[in-house]
């Protein structure tokens, strides 16, 4: 299901390296779990940069809060803004702090969000600098004690904040069930306006929540998708094949399983070899494993599929045809 957008721009610096970006995301905190979470989306191809962990611009401080930093993404000032959360500052003093000490002493260029406790107290903060791209903002708010920071630029309008903030606001479950809620908001041809020629919102998506209770670096709970251009694969769409496959939250953007499927897949589980058959009009599939990585691709027609998979493990297989979109899961045994 396609909703209203986000995006924003970023330059990944590592070292001398960088990366154009556009991107939009979200930050949140819920203050009943103490769960922290964070989730966005770009059109950038990362394997052209050795990239592996889509979720990097996302920064979860277990029991603390989140910090998603992008615009002119630079680590030294994500990694400034975890030092000032672990010592106390709040959300607001966090983002004034960044303002006033940016490392390359251009805190225009940049865009932050930022919730966080100190002690039972939980807040949010944006900040979006003035030489950010057009069109530049950020929201926060808070809903049943759940805060938020959305922020996005080079997005096609105001209209695409509100969206994943609707979504967010209005979903059903706990937090990971909101954060995939307000990606889904997102979720149309050109959300990362660079993506429009290729059909769809972004190339990159990702999510992640951590317990108050989890390691930092480590949350308990974390997916994303890595695409390439010319594919036609949804990377939203994609990353909700991957949640579903573990999490059931009652306002899924995209069917399940346990819907009425136009296709089945057997044997299941196999030894690698699979067929699909399809009683709908043709359509897409795709296979994504449980690192978020698209495994195979194959346009099919109505009828019967074949199709193997290598490596034992779990995948997620997703069709999509003019009727709407639908997820199962397989199984490849060792042999």
């Amino acid at each position: 299901m396609k909703h209203l957008i986000h995006s924003f721009f970023l330059v990944i610096c590592f070292g001398s390296f960088s990366i154009a970006q556009d991107t939009f995301s979200i930050v949140a905190a819920d203050s009943s779990t103490r769960e922290v979470g964070s989730a966005g989306a770009s059109c950038v191809n990362l394997f052209d940069y050795g990239i592996t962990d889509p979720s990097f611009l996302g920064d979860l401080v277990p029991n603390l809060g989140s910090i998603n930093t992008q615009a002119a993404y630079l680590l030294a000032n994500q990694n400034n803004a975890r030092a000032r959360m672990l010592a106390g500052d709040s959300p607001a003093e966090i983002v004034n702090w960044l303002a006033a000490n940016d490392a390359q002493s251009n805190p225009q260029v940049r865009q932050y969000g930022i919730v966080g406790f100190n002690g039972t107290t939980i807040s949010a903060a944006g900040f979006t600098g003035t030489n950010c791209m057009d069109y530049k903002n950020h929201i926060t708010g808070n809903i049943n004690g759940i805060y938020y920071s959305i922020q996005g630029n080079i997005v096609l309008g105001q209209d695409i904040l509100y969206s994943m903030e609707f979504m967010f606001r209005n979903a059903s479950g706990d937090l990971s069930c909101r954060l995939m809620a307000a990606l889904q908001g997102a979720n149309v041809v050109g959300a990362d306006t660079r993506c429009l020629v290729f059909g769809t919102s972004s190339l990159f998506a990702f999510l992640k929540v951590s317990q108050p209770t989890d390691a930092y670096n480590n949350p308990s709970f974390k997916i994303g998708v890595q695409t390439v251009g010319g594919t036609n694969i949804e990377p939203i769409d994609s990353l909700q094949s991957l949640f579903n496959a573990q999490k059931i939250c009652g306002n899924a953007g995209i069917s399940s399983s346990a819907d009425i499927n136009p296709f089945v897949i057997y044997p299941n589980p196999s030894h690698g070899k699979f067929t699909l058959n399809l009683a709908a009009e043709s359509g897409l599939m795709w296979v994504v494993d449980m690192l978020g990585r698209v495994v195979l691709t194959s346009n099919i027609q109505s009828g019967v599929t074949s199709f193997s998979m290598d490596k034992p493990g779990m995948y997620v297989v997703t069709v999509s045809t003019n009727g709407g979109t639908w997820v199962q899961k397989i199984v490849v045994d060792a042999h």
